[in-house]
């Protein structure tokens, strides 16, 4: 069993992303376009559930959708299946079967919160960038206004001004901005832009302004607010500098060993390493790494 949260044979589309969040996906939609390259060679989106945001990788010749729940791939590919851009792989985000520097651009939203400790997923996705590339991702903000007011008023035991990261429930995990910064470091990304994001989470807003109307007020207010974000999310976009000599460009497929890295051989019925034996299967379109 995995130690986070882990989707497999959910009904998360249907029981989460109902009417009621739209405006959540309103916002996330204008922050990942505003920081977001437009276009490239290769993205990866690392916990890409059913694919909810692919359209917004048009731009990109190659897209590997990465999730841990084989189920909610399966349903990513009944939407994108036919187009030959996307490869649909089931992995540890925390273990990329992807290259080292191969990827121009990583995403990943609404996923670092059900990670019990980000580093190791942090590096991963910073691994498998080239020099240049962006990593664009999304995180429950411990900082955010409800907390610091409930905080106040002693609602709450966990200081939100504290660094160190809060499970509010279980395998669901609060970040401070100064930790998401230090891990980016940590790892040798720069920060080079950030987006206050659901500025209006309240239930009450939401039904009586609709989505559309608190979207478009969460655009307008986001350069202000982004400068001290207090909303419950955060959208940013870091960089892997260019320094050096540059490695060769990639040519093909991006798919390599999650323990070597090296470069994999791959057959109709799966992909295999000639470096260290390994193999894993390809079954219904989609690429299974989560086993080896």
């Amino acid at each position: 069993m995995p130690d986070f949260c882990n989707y497999e044979g959910s009904d998360y589309k249907e029981r989460f992303w109902t009417e009621e969040r739209r405006y959540e996906d309103l916002v996330e939609r204008q922050a990942l376009a505003r920081l977001l390259p437009p276009a490239g060679a290769a993205i990866a989106d690392l916990g890409a559930a059913y694919g909810r945001l692919a359209d917004l990788y048009r731009g990109y010749a190659q897209v590997y959708l990465v999730d841990y729940s084989r189920s909610l791939l399966e349903q990513a590919r009944q939407t994108w299946g036919s187009d030959p851009r996307f490869t649909f792989v089931a992995a540890d985000i925390r273990r990329l079967p992807l290259a080292s520097a191969s990827l121009d651009t990583v995403v990943t939203v609404r996923v670092l919160h059900h990670l019990p400790d980000i580093a190791p997923a942090v590096a991963e996705a910073a691994r498998v960038l080239a020099p240049g590339g962006h990593y664009v991702i999304e995180y429950a903000n411990k900082r955010n206004l409800k907390a610091i007011l409930r905080y106040l008023v002693r609602r709450q035991n966990w200081s939100p001004f504290a660094a160190e990261p809060v499970e509010f429930a279980e395998l669901n995990f609060d970040f401070h901005p100064a930790h998401i910064s230090r891990t980016l470091a940590a790892v040798g990304l720069r920060v080079q832009e950030r987006r206050a994001v659901s500025l209006f989470r309240l239930a009450l807003l939401k039904r009586t302004l609709g989505a559309p109307l608190l979207a478009r007020l969460d655009r307008l207010l986001q350069p202000v607010a982004s400068l001290y974000p207090l909303s419950p999310s955060v959208m940013l976009r870091a960089a892997r500098p260019v320094a050096g000599q540059q490695p060769e460009a990639v040519s093909g497929s991006r798919l390599a060993c999650p323990h070597c890295h090296a470069a994999l051989e791959l057959q109709p019925e799966g992909a295999s390493c000639q470096q260290c034996g390994r193999s894993w299967p390809l079954s219904g379109g989609i690429y299974d790494f989560r086993e080896q």
